[in-house]
């Protein structure tokens, strides 16, 4: 009895000291967000249940602002109890895979002699072992190569994917004095590039021509490795099945197509067979669903174009049928910029294919089985950014509600949150949840929201912000959104929508191909009319415009077709779709088929379409922000429409960033995110605070 009386006491002792934290929390609700909170988020990626299901693994990011780089550490939690702890403090376990139920390698570089043959010109990847039961981080293996992927078949061999390039030859095997000249001469080679194939450079990886994503079979006791793909095999998608490798790729030499094939290795026959051949459908994944059936999502692109919502298909003793009809895309497309790392897409558990879909303005999970039966479980409250399956249990990474990223468990009826990562911060500051306002434009209904400024009082009046998404196939949705929740918290009314072109509403929905600058900038127009007439404290002559990459476009087309706004940020744009066409990763075919012309097919057409067309009619002090190694938007887009605003005499200001990709906003280095953000913000507070 007693005993039971302590245990009471304890507890209560506990509920109240956690009531007591949770007033003082409470008490901070007034603060306001600053530009740089988000150097305090945790960004949660790559889950991962052990083989039993009795463990999950999952990496936590974030910011070092004085390195200028994020902090990446493995954390575990028990699936039953649901507690959760930190496995590694190294700060660089940016990813890692299941060994065996206890175990898991990870990639490092903890050696001084592996280092020394790397600054000598050699190639290798050091991976890890460490117990989640305790102890220290020991060497598991050192490979030979330049290894992105890694996956266990045995105890003893492995899946790899490496790079290999057919132009540099590893070095790592040959005589001293052979390796040394050739270590030289690649040194020497690093000053200038070759460039015989299109594409010739990917966006965050750099210049790529001849280089290529390929298979190996890694014996970890000889060290052997045995190659499965070619030297000009192009991957997409790679699924390790009990007996078989499951890929998605296409040969090419010269131009890379768009068409994929799926092809099987056997891994004891060492014997690849041609599932599909790569001339006909875009692929988007193939996983074994069983033992004799292949699952896959493709289109061939007819009606929609490369942007086409992939149907569900089965190949099955040859046969390839189609197994269901599918309006959405099969990925998270709801946009935030409060992410770092990644994770999977499809999961086969049990017969059943899990697989994330964007519908409106949130993502979900969902599944498929082989009769077509389609099951969605979590619910309309956000993006689900990554997850995994274990028997009945669903984990997922999620922004949920207006929260920032945390770890749930779902099932078809509830969602449950497991860790409380960004508690702390979510319950101090002043966040602002998004107002749904939702017009139609050509009897078509266009789902947006409104911010409302801090201490948002009716009788002011307040400037405003359009904001526009990439894509455009990516949507909006009421996620927290760092950039927007900051220019709330200073007194702006921060506005956004999905105009046509958006995911979320299917295929007629998103084809805008032939259209870019047409019916997007009548919605996001009308969008701007409708929030004026519901907001009427917005000061109308205060209004700034911003969006990247896709949005960048629409910013450098609204400054060229209207007044209206005080002043725009663009950000990662397109200015001219004939330069873009012949200079970016993606350019030769995204830019074909959504303008359907090319420079000799219809030039007009794609200059019609060119912001900098329309350039000598721009009036509006614009910002570019740029990143010197974004192939997908690059840096002369930018500075084509800088150049044309002060050949016009109007103000402008570009500001380049040096070592950035596409990704700035996201995942760009933290100090440079900071001054993107001062630059946009600053910007603002310039021309909309007058």
């Amino acid at each position: 009895m007693a005993k039971s009386t302590v245990k009471k006491k304890t507890e209560t002792k506990k509920a109240e000291t956690k009531n007591t934290e949770m007033k003082k929390i409470d008490t901070k609700k007034t603060e306001k967000i600053k530009l740089d909170d988000f150097l305090n988020y945790k960004f949660i990626s790559n889950f991962l249940f052990s083989p039993n299901g009795e463990t999950g693994a999952f990496v936590v990011h974030d910011c070092d602002y004085e390195e200028n780089k994020y902090n990446s550490n493995i954390w575990t939690i028990n699936r039953k109890t649901k507690e959760y702890k930190k496995l590694t403090s190294l700060n660089e376990e940016k990813s890692f895979v299941w060994l065996d139920d206890s175990k898991l390698i990870f990639k490092g570089s903890r050696d001084k002699k592996i280092q020394k043959k790397i600054n000598d010109g050699e190639t290798w990847i050091s991976f890890y072992k460490i117990d989640i039961n305790g102890g220290e981080a020991e060497k598991f293996a050192d490979i030979p190569m330049n290894v992105s992927q890694i996956k266990p078949i045995s105890t003893s061999t492995f899946m790899i994917v490496a790079e290999y390039d057919n132009y540099n030859p590893i070095i790592n095997d040959l005589p001293s004095d052979e390796k040394s000249k050739l270590a030289k001469k690649q040194k020497e080679e690093k000053d200038y590039e070759v460039i015989d194939e299109i594409p010739f450079w990917h966006n965050g990886g750099g210049f790529s021509s001849q280089k290529r994503d390929r298979i190996y079979i890694f014996n970890l006791e000889n060290g052997s490795l045995t190659p499965v793909t070619d030297t000009h095999s192009y991957i997409d998608y790679i699924s390790l099945g009990k007996e078989n490798i499951l890929y998605v790729s296409t040969e090419f030499q010269g131009k890379l197509k768009q068409t994929r094939g799926i092809f099987q290795y056997n891994i004891k026959t060492k014997k690849t067979k041609t599932l599909l051949p790569d001339n006909k459908y875009k692929v988007q994944f193939a996983e074994f669903l069983n033992d004799s059936t292949v699952i896959c999502g493709m289109s061939d692109g007819k009606k929609h174009g490369l942007n086409e919502n992939s149907h569900f298909y089965t190949i099955k003793n040859g046969k390839v049928s189609l197994l269901k009809e599918h309006d959405t895309w099969m990925l998270n497309t709801v946009g935030s910029d409060c992410r770092y790392g990644g994770g999977k897409p499809y999961k086969v558990q049990d017969g059943k294919l899990y697989f994330p879909t964007t519908i409106n303005k949130s993502s979900f999970i969902n599944s498929i089985d082989e009769k077509g039966s389609e099951v969605v479980y979590s619910k309309d409250n956000g993006s689900v950014d990554d997850y995994d399956v274990y028997g009945d249990d669903i984990f997922i990474i999620g922004l949920r509600g207006i929260k920032l990223q945390e770890l749930y468990q779902v099932s078809k009826t509830n969602e449950k949150q497991l860790t409380q990562f960004n508690e702390e911060f979510i319950n101090s500051k002043s966040i602002i949840k998004p107002k749904p306002v939702n017009f139609k434009n050509d009897k078509i209904e266009i789902n947006g929201w409104v911010l409302e400024p801090i201490g948002y009082d009716k009788t002011k009046k307040y400037p405003g912000i359009l904001d526009i998404h990439g894509g455009p196939k990516t949507a909006y949705g009421e996620v927290f959104y760092h950039e927007m929740q900051l220019w709330a918290n200073m007194g702006y009314f921060v506005f956004f929508c999905n105009p046509r072109g958006s995911d979320g509403k299917g295929n007629d929905f998103a084809n805008i191909r032939g259209k870019y600058g047409t019916i997007d900038y009548d919605d996001l127009m009308k969008f701007t009319d409708t929030v004026l007439k519901k907001y009427p404290q917005i000061d109308s002559k205060r209004i700034g415009v911003t969006g990247g990459s896709y949005g960048g476009f629409m910013t450098n087309w609204i400054i060229g077709h209207t007044d209206r706004f005080k002043c725009a940020a663009s950000q990662r744009s397109i200015a001219n779709w004939i330069s873009k066409f012949a200079t970016t990763d993606i350019g030769y075919y995204f830019n074909a088929d959504q303008n359907l012309s090319t420079p000799w097919e219809n030039h007009d057409k794609l200059w019609w379409h060119s912001p900098m067309k329309y350039a000598d009619k721009v009036k509006t002090p614009t910002l570019f922000i740029h990143s010197e190694e974004d192939y997908r938007c690059w840096l002369p887009e930018g500075i084509q429409m800088f150049t044309s605003l002060k050949y016009h005499g109007v103000e402008s200001r570009l500001c380049m960033f040096r070592g950035e990709n596409h990704e700035l906003s996201r995942s760009g280095k933290p100090k440079h995110r900071i001054k993107r953000l001062e630059e946009i913000t600053n910007w603002f507070e310039k021309f909309l605070k007058k």
